[in-house]
Formats: structure tokens, sequence, C-alpha cells
């Protein structure tokens, strides 16, 4: 998809590597912290366009510090939590309404 490495922890894909980058998982929830550090979002050239997906890079202060690396993994493995949890209850309303 992306010519990465997919990076899981408790079954959940919250972060990739690609290129030599390290990308973490955002939401709505927490896209604007990631903008605010100065991340770049992940964007690569999909067949017809390029596609930004909901990854940004790792912040440089992660690198160095590990509660950084700690604070900055724990928001995209929350994000991937949110994501779980939103795509659970839309299957669940979805089989609720066929019945």
């Amino acid at each position: 998809m992306f010519g990465g490495h997919g990076v899981y922890a408790d079954g959940l894909f919250f972060a990739l590597e690609a290129d030599g980058e390290i990308y973490l998982k955002a939401d709505a929830t927490t896209q604007a912290l990631f903008e605010a550090a100065g991340a770049r979002r992940f964007v690569y050239q999909g067949a017809k366009r390029p596609v930004a997906m909901s990854y940004w890079r790792l912040v440089d202060a992660a690198f160095e510090d590990e509660d950084e690396l700690r604070h900055w993994a724990g928001l995209a493995l929350a994000a991937a939590r949110r994501a779980q949890s939103e795509k659970a209850a839309k299957a669940s309303r979805r089989k609720s309404a066929a019945r």
C-alpha cells in the first residue's frame, strides 16, 4: 500500500515506517497536536494522485527523549483504539439495521 512497514501493538496498527521515517497515527482528537509540534503528514503517490494518510512524522524531540516517545506513541495508540471502536460501532449499527 505505501511501501513501508507497519507497527502494531495489541493488534492495532498505530505507526508505520517508510523511507527511514516513523509516522504515528493521528485522528480528529490528536491531529492538531502533531501539526502544532511541526510534524509532517505522511503522503504517498497513488496511481493517479498523492494520497494523504492519517499518520504524522514522529516529532524530533521523541528521538532523543524516552518520555516524549512514550507520549507521542501513546497518542497514536489511543487514536488507533478510537478508530477500532468507531469501526466496531458502525459494524454493529449495520448489523442491527439489517435485522
